[in-house]
């Protein structure tokens, strides 16, 4: 096993489960939500986004954990949409009763496994490694913070302006996950 890590090193993937994949749909409906409306994440667990300004949607929702499709096949389940996702959307925007499904892909879903939450801060064991990652779809909304916070840590060696040590490694190395439940 040379140059292998430890199989309980943070830094291990060898071990790691297979990353569970999602379908996103897409969707027309002229009379939808406006421009005004942001990124909704319904209770159902259902959600969307507008997708330009054609009266165009995209959206989703995780299937529950016992329902995950098996991630060696990357095919679409409409059925899915049809009998899940879409009752949800119309219920939350009855303008959706309407919706005209134009689109589908599936695709991995990148996430920290341990507790679906970022990890921020320097490797305990390498020297010289900082990392942010396991953001899932977060990453783009925590970017600034991240990025500001990582900065800080090497030019001045510690948080100042938000103090994110909850992120860091230790929770991985000492098997405390620091639980993120709103994933989508």
């Amino acid at each position: 096993q040379g140059g292998q890590p430890e199989p309980l090193s943070p830094i291990y993937f060898g071990g790691c489960p297979p990353h569970p994949y999602r379908y996103v749909f897409t969707w027309h409906c002229p009379d939808g939500p406006g421009f005004s409306c942001p990124f909704l994440i319904d209770t159902s667990g259902a959600y969307f986004r507008r997708d330009g300004i054609a009266g165009n949607y995209l959206g989703s929702m995780s299937p529950p954990e016992e329902e995950e499709p098996d991630p060696s096949d990357l095919s679409v389940d409409h059925d899915f949409f049809q009998e899940r996702i879409w009752p949800q959307l119309a219920r939350r925007v009855p303008a959706f009763e309407s919706l005209r499904p134009r689109g589908s892909w599936a695709g991995y879903y990148d996430y920290n496994t341990f507790d679906r939450n970022g990890v921020l801060g320097p490797h305990p064991k390498l020297e010289n490694l900082f990392l942010a990652a396991g953001f899932s779809g977060h990453g783009l909304q925590h970017a600034p913070a991240a990025g500001k916070a990582v900065a800080e840590l090497v030019v001045k060696g510690r948080y100042e302006t938000l103090d994110l040590q909850r992120l860091g490694w230790r929770r991985l190395v000492e098997g405390e996950p620091l639980v993120e439940e709103g994933v989508v």
